[in-house]
């Protein structure tokens, strides 16, 4: 069929795999802004650069600790995610009972902060992360050629995303956190330590992003601006999918992934607008999302 239509299957598939795997990394960054502002009522703008940071981090402990891939994949999420909860000590904790907009200046200022620094130390022409061997080369699938890597990217994403979907929404711990988010004085009457619970919430969505930036390392150059190249259609994702909505984010991101790669088979100049015309189109009709609850 799509030879009738000019396009090779190979091409076709191909894009669908890039797409997928943009949508992977949609699904991991909005997931973590969804965690952050359904829990905490703040948009981290500073996500984006902490994607970029965990990727940062991967080279470091590769090239001044000898610690590869599959240490990486461990220790940056912890490492990062020790900053975001001091940043949130330190900072955005004084911003919640303010409007949302402080939150969103710190965070913005944050980020340009980290981009910043890490650009004047390595430049932005961006530095290379090996694929680990264990993941090296690629399937033949008769239609389409699966490199070992991408395909690990796409399932390690979706394990990640419903394994926190699944403790946010299924648990005793997910329900005693969107409580403390809706009445954290009952909870705390509980004996639930609120403001640690919330701090946690904090660097569990900062560590979502490490962990994206080291599963990007492989694929797209370690450089300060790999971040603030992302975030924007990450926000349009969110948006699309509702603000705060966990399911949402992980949906949307995917599927948005393979609506671009599409779109690059059809219509490649609309490739780089089509998430901001659905975004427009979906609040057009639904202002609060597809998923999102209003209010």
């Amino acid at each position: 069929m799509f030879e009738l239509l000019g396009i090779p299957p190979q091409a076709l598939f191909g894009q669908l795999l890039l797409g997928l795997i943009n949508g992977s990394f949609y699904a991991i960054l909005s997931l973590g802004l969804a965690v952050i502002f359904g829990l905490l009522n703040i948009i981290n703008f500073t996500h984006g650069a902490q994607y970029m940071f965990g990727a940062f981090v991967a080279w470091m402990l590769l090239t001044y600790g000898g610690l590869g891939y599959w240490w990486a994949l461990i220790l940056v999420p912890i490492i990062v995610g020790i900053t975001g909860i001091i940043i949130e000590r330190l900072l955005i904790a004084r911003l919640y009972h303010l409007d949302h907009l402080y939150g969103l200046l710190l965070t913005f200022g944050l980020a340009l902060i980290i981009q910043g620094l890490l650009r004047n130390q390595y430049g932005i022409s961006g530095l290379p992360y090996a694929i680990p061997p264990q993941l090296a080369g690629g399937q033949n699938l008769g239609f389409m050629f699966l490199p070992n890597y991408r395909g690990w990217v796409v399932v390690a994403s979706l394990i990640v995303c419903f394994g926190t979907w699944f403790v946010i929404e299924k648990t005793r711990l997910g329900a005693y956190l969107r409580a403390a988010t809706e009445n954290p004085t009952l909870v705390g009457a509980f004996g639930i330590n609120v403001p640690r619970m919330i701090t946690l919430t904090y660097g569990f969505g900062v560590a979502l992003a490490a962990f994206a930036g080291v599963l990007a390392a492989p694929i797209y150059s370690v450089n300060p601006n790999m971040g603030a190249d992302l975030i924007i259609v990450v926000f349009a994702v969110v948006v699309i999918g509702g603000m705060g909505s966990i399911l949402g984010a992980i949906i949307t991101g995917f599927g948005l992934g393979l609506v671009e790669g599409l779109t690059k088979v059809f219509y490649p100049e609309a490739s780089s607008v089509v998430i901001f015309v659905i975004m427009a189109i979906v609040l057009l009709f639904k202002p609060a999302g597809l998923f999102g609850r209003t209010a």
